[in-house]
């Protein structure tokens, strides 16, 4: 017999799909004997991490509190223990295993770094020694699900992959806990009462946003002014811009207007013309980073908003893995195509985009590349075409972006032709004329035929110039001078930041420039990207408004502290980190030697803040709204605050052994700075709604603070 571990609920209900079964109630189906199960099967689920990597208390009881001599805590041994909340599943999984009936356990969790370390950590925490065979899937499809089945990993095969995941979670606790701690401590001594949480991945990430945000503070704008000749040839009329061998634009307004002075109503000559045919492939097919900022363009929808509508589309098995890391498929997913195409085609939305020009995919590098698929191929629909009309509107949204993708890609590349004409006037100035002319639309007409005219960037110049040829004579017109100002740095959006991360802090417009993209190992992975903007937004390290980032005080504190050129700060260095971590992933690197490199790492970082915290220029730092004083502790008098990262309002007092506390949600209702303000000062609150019951039954109560023991108590 054997024992199928999954991910989630919801994955495991969609495994079991093909089979028949019958589900528990503690948390498993029973898979009766038949075709792949000869003896059967029993099929549970983690929920996400059932594991944690232990405290520091947990390791030395002096490293519970915050002191800097205790820096840096470095464990002889990782230690994970079970999540208090998940301790139900985990003893129905552990029962499960130890069954003298099963033989074998197969990992089927998701096909990559943090799937493996989910339940390979779970049998090594077990002691459960039993054979283990990994299904790694890309498709929760019948047919995908049923060929994993059949062509199932031996264990050992993707154990690097589990030490590579394993490496990741070990760096990111010494980095993350001894750093946090020792800017925090050395800013408390600069009186800069807050938590300044830091880490691996997330501190570059905040100082990237930091690094922009000077860039703009610092940004001065100048005035500049154009000349506009509006000319006649012949009948023939167009316009250009003045421009000399260095710019177009003039610093004064005075120079421009002694342009205009001596070119206006005057003869005109067609000095050259230069035509150039360009083509333009179809854009790649979509990984999760070029998804999230595609759709944040389109949408303005976050990273983690596109990640949580494009896995919800995956459980109902009508798109591929989501954290993929590659825009290519294999010759297998091409040879489905057609078959997906064709059902696309049944569509209302797709049948006026349907057959495509092209077939097949099959022999275009460009899209089909196994080589250059890891763990899972780019995001495509599956073969289980869906009817837009029954997706929710953010899942249509998404989906219409992938299945788009996939028939560009069958589409022909796209032509234009540009034409510059240099026109000269008194054999002195010269105008510059700009035009573009589509001659083949390709592939541009299933990617741009919804979009609003303000986003069809590629449309701005298609001017068409009139038909002329070389020493054609003509005369001006007009002459405008029009008058603007440099503009600074454009702030990044949540779509641009991911790709930021993507590339170490490389900014890269161009889609085109995948070759380079290729050869950078980012900050972060597919799947921690948008966790980590969400957290720093969460800290108080970024504000978004209208889809732009800005770096808060308490980030350009903390960057100002840690120094720009340090390397808990440097993407570069983060991203060589990522680069080691997956060649421990692919057997190339060793994670012991990786975690050596870690710990003197920690150690170098913690001495330079303790060596250099002297200088610290942090006096501007105002406090957080996070840490606002809501009122003040009904025990030791001190200010209570809002601590948003873990959602309670606090004592600030608590270094000195204060430990009063209320929770900022009780019985699932969150409660506002103004109740607990009430609640503090006067003891109880007005009758408050929208509680409800362990049964999930709503009720209404005021809420009272008893003194004698701490507890907030309800009053019906």
């Amino acid at each position: 017999m054997k024992l199928i571990i999954a991910e989630k609920p919801s994955q495991a209900q969609a495994l079991a799909g093909p089979f028949s079964k019958v589900k528990k109630l503690k948390g498993y189906y029973e898979i009766p004997p038949q075709e792949f199960f000869p003896e059967g099967a029993y099929l549970t689920w983690c929920v996400g991490h059932l594991l944690e990597l232990v405290p520091p208390k947990d390791y030395k009881p002096e490293w519970e509190k915050w002191k800097l001599e205790t820096l840096p805590m470095m464990p002889d041994r990782f230690r994970y223990k079970v999540s208090p909340s998940k301790w139900d599943q985990f003893q129905t999984i552990k029962k499960l295993a130890f069954e003298p009936g099963v033989t074998e356990i197969i990992g089927a969790t998701d096909a990559g770094r943090e799937g493996e370390l989910i339940y390979k950590s779970l049998l090594l925490n077990m002691n459960c020694r039993k054979p283990v065979k990994r299904l790694w899937i890309s498709s929760l499809t019948k047919k995908a699900v049923l060929d994993g089945f059949k062509n199932l990993k031996e264990g050992q095969e993707t154990l690097p992959v589990f030490f590579e995941a394993y490496s990741r979670a070990c760096a990111d606790w010494l980095v993350g806990l001894n750093t946090t701690r020792a800017y925090t401590l050395l800013m408390q001594k600069k009186g800069i009462r807050e938590t300044f949480p830091t880490g691996r991945v997330m501190t570059p990430t905040v100082a990237l946003v930091v690094k922009r945000e000077h860039e703009i503070e610092k940004f001065k704008p100048e005035p500049f002014f154009e000349v506009i000749g509006s000319f006649d040839v012949n009948g023939k009329k167009y316009s250009g811009k003045w421009h000399d061998k260095n710019s177009s634009r003039l610093k004064t307004k005075d120079l421009a207007e002694d342009i205009k002075k001596r070119t206006e109503n005057q003869s005109s000559s067609v000095e050259s013309i230069k035509k150039e045919r360009k083509e333009f492939h179809p854009p790649m097919l979509f990984n999760l980073s070029a998804l999230q900022a595609k759709a944040n363009q389109v949408y303005k929808y976050s990273p983690e908003r596109t990640l949580n509508i494009t896995s919800d589309l995956y459980l109902k098995k009508v798109v591929s893995y989501p954290r993929s890391d590659s825009p290519y498929i294999t010759e297998e997913e091409a040879k489905m195509m057609p078959g997906i195409l064709k059902q696309l085609g049944d569509l209302e939305e797709y049948k006026h985009l349907l057959p495509t020009p092209k077939r097949s995919l099959i022999g275009n590098p460009r899209f089909v590349n196994a080589a250059k698929v890891s763990d899972h191929y780019a995001i495509i629909p599956t073969e289980n075409v869906a009817n837009p009309v029954k997706l929710s509107r953010d899942e249509r949204n998404i989906y219409d972006l992938i299945v788009r993708s996939v028939i560009a890609a069958h589409y022909d590349k796209a032509i234009m032709d540009t034409t510059t004409i240099v026109t000269k006037v008194n054999e002195r100035d010269e105008f510059m004329s700009k035009g573009k002319v589509i001659v083949q639309e390709g592939w541009r007409k299933v990617l741009f035929e919804n979009k609003k005219k303000e986003d069809k960037k590629e449309d701005d110049e298609n001017t068409l110039l009139p038909d002329l040829t070389e020493a054609d004579k003509g005369r001006v017109e007009n002459i405008a001078i029009r008058e603007g100002k440099t503009q600074p740095p454009k702030r990044y959006t949540l779509g641009s930041l991911v790709t930021l991360m993507k590339t170490a802090g490389k900014t890269i417009e161009d889609e085109e420039l995948s070759k380079v993209l290729e050869q950078v190992q980012g900050l972060g992975t597919e799947a921690t990207r948008s966790s980590i903007i969400k957290k720093i937004e969460e800290l108080d390290y970024i504000r978004v408004e209208k889809n732009q980032v800005f770096a808060t005080e308490k980030a350009k504190g903390l960057i100002a502290a840690i120094g720009e050129e340090s390397i808990l700060t440097s993407a570069e260095t983060t991203a060589v980190w990522e680069q080691r971590l997956r060649e421990i992933g692919r057997g190339k690197a060793d994670a012991k030697q990786f975690m050596e490199l870690t710990r003197k790492m920690t150690e170098k970082v913690i001495s330079d803040a303790i060596a250099g915290a002297a200088s610290w220029k942090v006096e501007n730092i105002p406090l957080s709204k996070t840490a606002e004083p809501i009122g003040k502790c009904p025990y030791c008098g001190k200010e209570i605050i809002y601590i948003k990262r873990n959602d309670f309002y606090g004592c600030s007092g608590y270094k000195e052994g204060c430990k009063f506390s209320i929770s900022g949600k009780i019985a699932r209702k969150k409660l506002s700075a103004a109740q607990v303000k009430r609640l503090l000062e006067k003891g109880e609150t007005t009758k408050l709604k929208g509680f409800k019951s362990k049964q999930g039954k709503p009720f209404a109560a005021a809420l009272t603070l008893n003194k004698e023991t701490g507890k907030i108590e309800f009053k019906m």
